[in-house]
Parts: C-alpha cells; sequence; structure tokens
C-alpha cells in the first residue's frame, strides 16, 4: 500500500510545471536578483541608442566637456564639472546674460513645446541605424517627466509634458511608435531629484511617497523592455529600498518576466549587483556579465549648442568604438540628444545612417555573437595609450588603431564568433595579405570578405594564418562600407 501511494505521488509530480528561473520568485536581496540571468535579447543586441531630451534641451548649453542636461544643477549650484577647468559659474553667468536674474529653470517649461516632434520619423531612422533598442528618457535629475504622471507634480506646480509645454505623452507617443517594429523600448529613470523638496527635507518619505509610486505607474503604464536606472549614488540600495522594488518589478509587475535592468540600484552597487553592468565614457573593460558601454556622439548627452563638428566623434570612430566594444563582449548604448522642437541634429542622423549602412554590409559579424578567446590583435609596442580625460572621448579608438602615437602598439584585428564561426574586423584594409597572429587555419574552413563575392585563399604559415586579400574594390567599399572590414572564418571557432 506504501509503495502504491509513493508510486501515484511520483506520477502527479510528473505532471506539476517545472518553474524555470525566470519563473522562479525573486528575493529582495541581491543574491536573489543577481541570480535572475539577464534576458537573452540584450547580450544579442550590441547596438542601442539613448536619448536624453527634457527640459534642458531648452538652453541646450555649458561649456564644452560638460554635461548639458545638467544645466539646472550647474545652475543653482554654481559648480561645473566635466573635462576641462572651470571656474564653476559659467552656466549661473550664462542663465543671467541670456534670460535675466529672475528667469528660473522651471520657466524653461512652458518653452519645451516639441512642436516638431514626429515620434514616426524617429523610429524609422532608428531602424536604418540598425539600432535594436532604445532607451529614452522618461525622467532626468531635475523631475521633470516625460509621461502625465501626478507624482510630478507634488512639488506644488506642474511639472510633466501633459500638462506644461508641449501637452503631450511625449513617452506613450514614442512606445506606441516603437511598439510597431521589433526594436526594444527601454526607459532610463533617475531614481533622485536634485531640487525636490522631499528629497532635501526627508528622503525616507521621498523614496516611499514620491519614487516607489511613480516608478509603478512608469512600469504600469508602458510595460519597458528595460528599464535604466541612474541618479542612484547619493543613498545605499538599502535607504533607496530598491531590492524590494526590484522583486515587486519580476514578482508582481506585468513585465515581470521579460524585465531587462542594469546595475545603478544604490551606492556602491554600478559594476557589482543587479542585471547587466554599465560603463560611461570608458574603454575596453571586460566583464563576465552582460555590460553596456553609455556615451554621446559628441561630449554631453542632451544636445549641446556649444558644440562644434570637431566636438562629434567621426563616423569611423563610432563604428570602431562599436566593433571594440561588441570584441569584448559588450553593447553600444550611442546618445542623441533631440533639440526643444522635437528634431534629432543632422550630424546625430547622419551619424546614425553611417553606422547602419556598415551594418547593413557587417551586421552578421556584431548582432548575436558572443566574445572569442582573444577580443583584441595588437601590433607590437606600449599598449597603455590613454588620453588624459576625466571623461574618455570617443577619438581615442582612432589612437589605438589607425593613427597611433609613436611608439603605442595599435589594435590590428578585432575578434568575434557566432556559433562555429570566427569573424575578424580590420579597422583598415590589409593590404595584400590578411596575418592573424597565432592562429591556424582548418581543413575544409572557408574564408570571406564580407560584401565580397567569393571565397578567398588562404593558409597557415608558422604559427600565423595568412588570408591572400583581393583587389581593393572602389565601388563596393565606398562611403560608410569601407569604416572597418570583416572576414568570417566558418568554421573556425569550433
Amino acid at each position: 500500500m506504501k509503495n502504491a501511494f509513493v508510486f501515484v505521488i511520483g506520477v502527479l509530480l510528473l505532471f506539476l510545471p517545472i518553474l524555470s528561473p525566470a519563473q522562479q520568485k525573486v528575493e529582495p536581496n541581491w543574491e536573489s536578483i543577481d541570480a535572475r540571468a539577464v534576458p537573452g535579447w540584450f547580450e544579442d543586441a550590441k547596438f542601442g541608442i539613448f536619448i536624453h531630451w527634457g527640459v534642458y534641451s531648452v538652453p541646450a548649453w555649458t561649456p564644452k566637456g560638460t554635461y548639458s542636461e545638467w544645466y539646472q544643477y550647474w545652475l543653482q549650484s554654481k559648480t561645473l564639472f566635466g573635462n576641462g577647468n572651470f571656474k564653476g559659474t559659467e552656466v549661473s553667468d550664462y542663465q543671467t546674460q541670456t534670460y535675466g536674474r529672475d528667469f528660473t529653470y522651471y520657466d524653461f517649461a512652458k518653452r519645451f513645446k516639441a512642436e516638431l516632434y514626429d515620434p514616426e520619423a524617429w523610429v524609422r531612422l532608428f531602424q536604418r541605424s540598425g539600432a535594436k533598442y532604445i532607451v529614452v528618457t522618461s525622467k532626468h535629475h531635475d523631475g521633470y517627466c516625460m509621461w502625465p504622471n501626478k507624482q510630478a507634480n507634488d512639488r506644488g506646480f506642474p511639472w510633466n509634458s501633459m500638462d506644461i509645454g508641449p501637452h503631450r505623452d511625449l513617452l506613450g507617443e514614442l512606445q506606441q511608435a516603437i511598439r510597431k517594429t521589433d526594436i526594444k523600448f527601454g526607459i532610463y529613470y533617475s531614481l533622485y531629484e536634485w531640487f525636490h523638496p522631499l528629497w532635501q527635507m526627508d528622503r525616507e518619505k521621498f523614496v516611499t511617497e514620491h519614487f516607489f509610486p511613480q516608478f509603478k505607474d512608469l512600469i504600469n503604464r508602458y510595460q519597458p523592455d528595460l528599464i535604466w536606472a541612474d541618479g542612484e549614488w547619493e543613498m545605499t540600495a538599502e535607504k533607496w529600498h530598491t531590492p524590494e522594488l526590484l522583486a515587486w518589478l519580476f514578482n508582481d509587475s506585468p513585465v515581470g518576466k521579460t524585465i531587462v535592468i542594469n546595475d545603478r540600484w544604490g551606492k556602491g552597487i554600478r559594476k557589482h549587483h543587479g542585471g547587466y553592468f554599465t560603463t560611461e565614457y570608458e574603454a575596453s573593460v571586460d566583464y563576465d556579465r552582460p555590460w553596456e558601454e553609455c556615451r554621446g556622439m559628441g561630449f554631453s548627452f542632451g544636445y549641446n549648442r556649444a558644440e562644434d563638428l570637431e566636438d562629434y566623434n567621426s563616423a569611423r570612430a563610432l563604428v570602431l568604438l562599436l566593433v571594440d566594444i561588441v570584441s569584448h563582449g559588450g553593447n553600444l548604448l550611442l546618445d542623441i540628444g533631440p533639440t526643444a522642437h522635437g528634431k534629432i541634429p543632422v550630424i546625430m542622423q547622419e551619424r546614425l545612417m553611417q553606422i547602419g549602412t556598415w551594418l547593413q554590409m557587417n551586421g552578421e559579424a556584431i548582432y548575436g555573437t558572443r566574445k572569442w578567446k582573444e577580443p583584441v590583435q595588437w601590433s607590437k609596442g606600449d599598449r597603455n595609450f590613454k588620453p588624459k580625460q576625466h571623461y574618455l572621448g570617443g577619438e581615442y579608438i582612432l589612437k589605438q588603431t589607425i593613427n597611433p602615437e609613436p611608439g603605442y602598439a595599435v589594435k590590428e584585428l578585432f575578434f568575434t564568433r557566432k556559433n562555429n564561426d570566427l569573424y575578424v574586423i580590420s579597422p583598415k584594409w590589409p593590404g595584400k595579405q590578411l596575418v592573424v597572429k597565432n592562429v591556424r587555419g582548418k581543413p575544409g574552413m572557408k574564408v570571406t570578405l564580407l560584401g565580397y563575392n567569393g571565397e578567398l585563399l588562404w593558409k597557415n604559415s608558422g604559427r600565423n594564418l595568412v588570408v591572400e586579400m583581393p583587389p581593393y574594390n572602389t565601388t563596393l567599399f565606398t562611403g560608410a562600407k569601407n569604416l572597418a572590414f570583416t572576414f568570417k572564418f566558418a568554421g573556425l571557432a569550433k
């Protein structure tokens, strides 16, 4: 009888649903949160677009080398930080000279009209750029919300895009346009607000009465694929109560099984806990966890009218940044800063189009790839070249590839892999031969150049693999298509 009972229980257990890791309940602690795998689409995507847009897009000015989206903070604190030497009063002096002593930051909201905002046109550009996801600011550190949120107005006056300024749900309109495509929809959200009365007087109440309900409204209303937290550094995660909030997000929200999160959830948490790790104006890092580098095309994230053409990264620099980051297993989240009118500046449109043109030919070496045993092939010389900048500008990659300083090594080749195939990306045309050092070809291996019709001849020479190059095709490799050259070694990555 006992054996029969055990048999029946065993049979019943076979029919019980088996919980996958994504379905298991997440506890409000970092061990449990960290154990939740980052949804696979993120690591496959490789290229995303960051969008910094808000009230700060009206003045759209800070000195070169600083973040213009920090305009309010520089204005009211009379401090300034970035790449350069500043006295600290540059923004407050500019404000007085341009708008007068009685004009406050909050007065800019009436001038934030977004009258030329066409989210469908934005999305068409994103599609042509080859980006697989976007992350748009829903609220930066000034607290202005890009959607109709009641907590935004709890400081005593309207401070969201429906009630003042555009009188539109800017976030919702973009979400609706994105949802018509296969691009993933991500939302940036600042935990803190510089000058919110509760933040300044009672931070526990700010968390429970402002931050929590506002965050939940954002998630429930727009159900994003990704949430990009920021502004976490002023308090520990325990004081932010973010482990509890993330447990709600994963267990009880409508996106709990699919949402991607980053690592900015409390002081000291970044690059240690959360979802994927984030870097900002950094270079050549490497993590065992999915990660993402974010940076602007110029320096500022928000549109900055002080920046000139030479302050913007070239198309070649941006493509090589993407290749370098992907070879190390990361994603590039490249920022654009629309104007207060709702237009994406033409130079930013051009850069996105140039990246998209290159990806049309070379995307299979980027999307869905993983890092190989060696991300980069170096030449001889000192590998430690790095400009003396707090925030590392994007043009450094040209010094590390095609235009080195005397005595410094260059990254000759970058490697990515997909299944059994190895991709080798060269920053410049190799000449008569491509030499892959310390790599041996395998019998039956096929070598091709993406965009070129036909196989390439190859041979093992000592410890190296040598590929005979075809004549340079000036018709095929023109414009953005010649920013880097991709070779596919079918079967070499087994």
